[in-house]
């Protein structure tokens, strides 16, 4: 990477999966307020280096379709880098708010558009303008487009590593995997319920939050023990209605018979409830500290 980042935060040695609910925003009535809470989610899966959030359809809900797509789409938006969002996303009335999210600065956020800072082995995420045989014409962030010896389908998203900035550029494709530092999490919505989530999908670990969990403190050594030897992990929470036991009954399903733990990261809680994004942020800085 090139002085353009001024910080490269190595990658977890874990993959982290984070599910939330469709009816994440479903008590927020304002689109501005949806958008932002929203973006609280994408903020704090980015502040600790989550690889991937699930949406999982919520039963209880009648309009879980419309509202996971909002989700997804805002996520989406957010992860994308600035200099490709227009390129990406058409006007629409959903993303009539998207100025009140705040700015990710994640590693593959690169800020600068002076060609010159360009360097030799620098990470560039792009979108592709035209192909070619087997040269693609690669929209980087710059007026001059960068080569790569590929064929990718026109519009397609593309992470490219710099090999020349000479007369021209020219780049090479590289895979996240391949990339040693964070580089953003990826938005899934299957459009399936949360316990087809934990069916289709494999972890190693799986750990539901709920207020009616073991309390945290008491069971931090055993998951800790589980943890260092997992390398795939997914991380449920509920809705601002219903619990991650109640979603789950919902599909005649016990939490404890396809979770490896179900956690009260917040015990001795002061409000009745607490909101999907403060239990997000609550169990990530707490399970943060197993690494």
């Amino acid at each position: 990477m090139s002085g353009k980042v001024k910080f490269a935060s190595k990658r977890r040695e874990k993959f982290i999966s984070i599910a939330i609910p469709s009816s994440l925003v479903k008590d927020t009535p304002h689109l501005r307020e949806k958008v932002s809470k929203i973006g609280l989610i994408g903020r704090i899966a980015s502040i600790y280096k989550i690889e991937e959030i699930i949406i999982y359809l919520d039963k209880f809900y009648p309009e879980q379709f419309k509202e996971a797509r909002l989700i997804s789409l805002i996520l989406e938006y957010m992860e994308m880098p600035q200099y490709l969002r227009k390129y990406t996303f058409k006007i629409m009335p959903q993303l009539k708010y998207v100025g009140v999210l705040p700015p990710l600065r994640s590693p593959n956020h690169l800020v600068t558009n002076k060609i010159e800072k360009l360097r030799v082995g620098d990470i560039r995420e792009g979108i592709v303008i035209n192909s070619e045989r087997k040269i693609s014409l690669v929209n980087i962030g710059f007026k001059k487009l960068a080569k790569v010896k590929y064929y990718f389908k026109e519009g397609s998203r593309v992470t490219v590593r710099i090999k020349s900035v000479k007369k021209e550029i020219w780049g090479s494709p590289v895979k996240k995997e391949g990339i040693s530092i964070y580089w953003g999490y990826r938005v899934i919505f299957p459009k399936i319920s949360l316990g087809d989530v934990i069916r289709r999908m494999k972890y190693d670990v799986i750990i539901a939050t709920s207020k009616h969990g073991r309390n945290v403190n008491e069971c931090i050594n055993e998951l800790n023990d589980k943890w260092e030897k997992a390398k795939r992990i997914l991380i449920i929470f509920g809705s601002p209605a219903h619990g991650v036991d109640e979603h789950l009954l919902k599909e005649n399903i016990i939490t404890d018979d396809v979770t490896n733990f179900k956690i009260n990261m917040i015990p001795d809680q002061g409000v009745e409830t607490v909101r999907t994004e403060e239990a997000v942020n609550a169990s990530l800085s707490i399970l943060n500290l197993l690494d």
